[in-house]
């Protein structure tokens, strides 16, 4: 059975490497995704039922690795938004130390559907909120430094 794992491995291989690119958003990101899910199918090749869809067991591999990868790195605070802006989703950068939006946890995309609202509208919205209230508290700074 291992021999028709590798077989079939190989058969979707292009469809695994062009799906780990659009989860990660950068080729070396996309590679460690690939092998780690190559990995990860051959080590578990006696949990796979023949005649079932490879593919989308593979997939679905894939996208557990991703998300734990991802959880991780949301953990360590290291994660900036692969969308063309590069917004940062938790603000490591300078600034003022708070746990808010640590506490409140939302992400882009559920804010958009709670809103029902596009994904660019609620990532505008939420800079230029970012930036209002950075600028009233430099403002608030430079009064009380007065």
């Amino acid at each position: 059975m291992e021999s028709s794992i590798y077989n079939q491995l190989e058969k979707i291989s292009p469809s695994l490497r062009a799906f780990s690119l659009k989860l990660t958003g950068s080729e070396a990101d996309a590679n460690d995704l690939y092998q780690d899910t190559s990995y990860r199918i051959i080590s578990n090749a006696d949990k796979y039922t023949p005649d079932t869809n490879f593919k989308a067991w593979a997939v679905t591999i894939m996208r557990n690795i991703f998300i734990n990868n991802y959880r991780k790195k949301v953990r360590r605070g290291v994660i900036l938004d692969q969308t063309p802006n590069n917004y940062y989703l938790n603000s490591g950068g300078p600034g003022i130390e708070n746990d808010g939006e640590m506490m409140m946890g939302y992400k882009y995309d559920e804010i958009a559907e709670k809103l029902d609202a596009p994904l660019g509208t609620i990532k505008s919205r939420i800079f230029f909120a970012r930036r209002k209230l950075q600028k009233m508290y430099e403002d608030a700074s430079s009064a009380q430094a007065a």
